[in-house]
C-alpha cells in the first residue's frame, strides 16, 4: 500500500462532504399479499430520486434483516420527510433508519 502523508491526509479530509445514509430493514408487512407491486413502486420513485439527483448510491439487499441502502445527497431532515412519503413505508413493507455520513472526493461504485 501507498504511503499517505499527514498533508496529504489533511487535504483530502478538507474536501470531505456529507451525505445521509439510509438503511432499509423489513417491515411488518413484508410478507403480506401484493407486496411485489408495493415493492415495484418503491422501486420505481428510487429511480425518480436519482435522476433528482438525491439518491446517489441505491444497493438493493434483499436480505431477511437488510433489505437495502441508499446515500442521499441531501440533509437528514429532508431525507427523513422523502422516506415517509415512500410507498413502502408507508404500507409497512419498509422500515428505515437514518444516519449522517460523509465521503471523500472521488468516491464512487462506478
Amino acid at each position: 500500500m501507498k504511503t499517505i502523508t499527514d498533508e496529504q491526509m489533511q487535504a483530502v479530509l478538507a474536501q470531505v462532504k456529507g451525505y445521509t445514509l439510509l438503511l432499509l430493514h423489513a417491515g411488518p408487512r413484508r410478507r403480506d399479499p401484493g407486496v411485489d407491486a408495493i415493492i415495484r413502486e418503491h422501486a420505481r420513485r428510487n429511480l425518480q430520486l436519482r435522476e433528482a439527483g438525491l439518491l446517489r448510491i441505491v444497493c438493493p439487499v434483499g436480505g431477511e434483516v437488510l433489505a437495502g441502502i441508499g446515500v442521499f445527497d441531501a440533509s437528514l431532515d429532508e431525507v427523513d420527510a422523502l422516506m415517509k412519503d415512500d410507498p413502502a413505508v408507508k404500507q409497512g413493507v419498509l422500515v428505515y433508519e437514518l444516519h449522517r455520513c460523509r465521503s471523500f472526493p472521488g468516491d464512487s461504485l462506478t
